[in-house]
């Protein structure tokens, strides 16, 4: 019981009333010395580098193509130059998120956290660093879409970096075929989006007799972007009734997936933690490796199939400080085994003993192990007709009314993942 002890030691506790005073004490100074060391570690990746541009200027390029003037400037996403070290407290939550806007993260992103300010990103890395760098409070990022699988790159991304998973969204994909005003499907002679959305609208376009190329781009508001930037009347993007709105395309034809069944996972992440609670239902996620090989699996599900705790996800990726393990046997040879980190989601909260003792009694026979977060689950009513849209989430980000105290979350420091 020494390390499930450990364990509900590495999440913080409710602060009563009379530590308020040398709470909001030290996280100023804590804040204070942070922006310092993320002023530092900007002020080398900068120096050379042209001036930051502000992060309001509307889209010059899109996808390397000048803009021209009949579409509306929106907010630029963030890039790695734009991340600002500079706290800025007392404002709407700041989320960020990865896309452009009308992209189903930005939709995910207000679907999790009503009025806030949302803050596009070119890059998933970007969405973490700017929460890490205190440029936003939080991210909303995929990691599995029902019909695609898992979005492998937000995986590895969640071991490299320090941030914690704090909730989770489930968002239906709605897809629409856009296109400029006054243009006929038929003229049509490209389809682009991002290649999900070309795989999960592949048969219904050639039921719709379309004799057109497909073309991936980097995302689907993105491909609803750069038709609108570059007046193209020869082209159609799949993306969301949103992008259509925003980039003033039109509708040729609205709900074009193949499957009504299509749902992405979102998680919400902050530098913080929530503390762990059992008066709803909790998910949590692990990742975990062991140093001799994969046969560690089994005994980490038997852990939780012994405390009758259920599994909702299990991923495998590559171990990057360790890929290969090589095996030496004289009597046949050299083998060569694969090594992976191993992800996994249960319903449970670590504020629950069964999980703490399915933890601790994990910890005893893995070489490596971090819980990635504890959070409730989003239990959101879901109808597989319905359109992506801001309707009200059941979900609420327990930190935002806790006393939580906060501590360094090793900025620039990587873990196994590499």
């Amino acid at each position: 019981m020494k390390a499930a002890a450990q364990l509900a030691r590495s999440y913080p506790s409710e602060q009563n009333a009379q530590g308020t005073d040398t709470y909001e004490t030290s996280r100023t100074e804590w804040q204070s010395s942070s922006a310092i060391l993320t002023s530092k570690v900007v002020s080398q990746e900068q120096s050379e580098t042209l001036p930051m541009p502000p992060v309001s200027v509307g889209v010059d390029h899109v996808n390397g193509h000048n803009s021209t003037a009949r579409v509306p400037h929106h907010q630029k996403p963030l890039t790695v130059n734009d991340l600002s070290p500079t706290p800025m407290h007392g404002s709407n939550l700041r989320v960020a998120y990865q896309g452009v806007p009308g992209a189903y993260s930005e939709a995910a992103a207000a679907k999790a956290y009503h009025n806030c300010e949302a803050i596009p990103c070119d890059q998933f890395e970007v969405a973490f660093q700017a929460v890490e760098l205190w440029t936003a409070d939080r991210a909303v990022l995929p990691v599995e879409n029902s019909l695609g699988g898992s979005i492998h790159r937000n995986y590895d991304l969640l071991l490299r970096h320090r941030l914690h998973i704090v909730g989770e969204v489930h968002l239906p994909v709605h897809h629409c075929l856009l296109a400029l005003p006054g243009v006929r499907k038929e003229l049509l002679t490209r389809v682009i989006s991002h290649p999900q959305g070309l795989a999960q609208c592949e048969r219904t376009l050639t039921k719709l007799g379309l004799n057109v190329s497909r073309k991936a781009v980097e995302d689907t508001a993105g491909a609803a972007e750069f038709i609108a930037a570059n007046n193209l009347r020869d082209t159609a993007a799949i993306a969301s009734a949103r992008a259509a709105e925003i980039y003033g395309l039109e509708i040729l034809e609205d709900g074009i997936q193949d499957d009504a069944s299509n749902v992405t996972r979102f998680v919400m992440l902050a530098r913080e933690p929530i503390v762990p609670r059992t008066d709803r239902p909790f998910k949590t996620s692990i990742v975990f490796a062991h140093e001799k090989g994969t046969s560690v699996l089994f005994k980490v599900l038997s852990a939780l199939a012994f405390r009758d705790i259920s599994l909702t996800k299990i991923e495998s990726r590559p171990n990057h400080n360790r890929p290969i393990r090589l095996v030496d046997d004289a009597n046949v040879g050299t083998a060569k085994h694969f090594e992976y980190m191993f992800y996994i989601d249960f319903e449970a909260s670590m504020a629950e003993t069964r999980a703490q003792n399915a933890l601790s009694e994990v910890q005893e026979f893995t070489s490596f192990l971090r819980v990635l977060g504890s959070y409730p689950m989003d239990m959101t009513p879901w109808s597989p007709s319905s359109s992506t849209s801001h309707t009200a989430s059941s979900y609420t980000d327990l930190s935002l009314s806790q006393t939580i105290p906060p501590r360094p979350t090793g900025i620039g420091k990587e873990g196994p993942g590499g």
